[in-house]
């Protein structure tokens, strides 16, 4: 039987972005008494994952084209989440673009944006959707908006609770000399991440603070910089699957995202072979 589609999952997972991720997949041992993981095509699936977040299908919508059942993506989808697939390959493609000198450390930009949920973990009424639930992908990202962290919140959520865990979770990734790096030199914010405890936060771990002000600065000089991350925020809402949320799991639909940030800094890598 010819396997239609093959050029598309070519295109979703290059046989670089596959180098990358499989060496970084746990192994599945069947248990003794059986009813263990059963064998299957990790590159299929994979694939199968990647396109479920790039259309924004269902699971049981997934084309038997590339070669795996929607219960198995599903399943394995599900045990590469608990393993930590998702960020690993995530700070991988990350060292690979820091090994060429392709992050910028000058400063780092965060901000928020809130997307429909209709259901699970990690939502709450969004405020600016008449209570609607709602969830909220954090992210912060370097100075030119590769994504270098992410997060979710219930919509009701404010944002300047992700600020230190977003900083946080910045992985300490390879650098052209030298060793890793995972701290900026600034962080820019706008006035929602200001106040005071922020700002010492801030100082004690050795980042300039560039947050407006509330009621005294407009957030002009700030937009220079904004629309990097608002470009970073649109790139990651063109994989379909975190357009609206449909997830149970808060942990899946942070998967999603990370997933997403990990293919926006590849397509990044992408181009500097090209």
């Amino acid at each position: 039987m010819p396997v239609v589609g093959a050029d598309l999952s070519k295109r979703l997972v290059p046989d670089e972005l596959w180098e990358l991720a499989a060496p970084l997949l746990p192994s599945f041992a069947a248990r003794p008494q059986g009813g263990g993981t059963a064998p299957c095509d990790e590159r299929a699936v994979f694939t199968a994952v990647v396109y479920t977040l790039t259309s924004g299908c269902a699971w049981r919508h997934l084309p038997p084209t590339f070669g795996t059942s929607p219960a198995t993506a599903h399943r394995r989808f599900t045990a590469w989440t608990e393993a930590g697939l998702w960020r690993r390959l995530h700070r991988a493609v990350l060292d690979e673009l820091g090994a060429r000198g392709e992050v910028d450390w000058t400063s780092a930009i965060v901000d928020a944006a809130s997307v429909r949920a209709k259901r699970g973990s990690l939502t709450g009424p969004n405020p600016v959707d008449r209570g609607k639930k709602g969830s909220k992908p954090h992210v912060l990202s370097d100075a030119q908006g590769i994504p270098l962290a992410v997060a979710v919140s219930g919509a009701n959520m404010h944002d300047s609770r992700a600020l230190k865990p977003l900083i946080r979770g910045i992985p300490a990734v390879r650098s052209r000399r030298g060793p890793r790096r995972r701290r900026p030199a600034k962080l820019r914010a706008d006035k929602a991440y200001f106040s005071a405890e922020h700002l010492a936060w801030l100082r004690e771990r050795g980042f300039v603070a560039r947050i407006a002000r509330p009621g005294i600065e407009s957030g002009e000089r700030l937009g220079r910089h904004r629309w990097k991350i608002e470009r970073s925020i649109a790139w990651l809402f063109g994989y379909r699957r975190l357009t609206v949320r449909y997830e149970r799991k808060g942990s899946h639909f942070l998967t999603f995202l990370g997933l997403a940030a990990a293919l926006t800094c590849y397509k990044k890598l992408a181009k500097l072979a090209t």
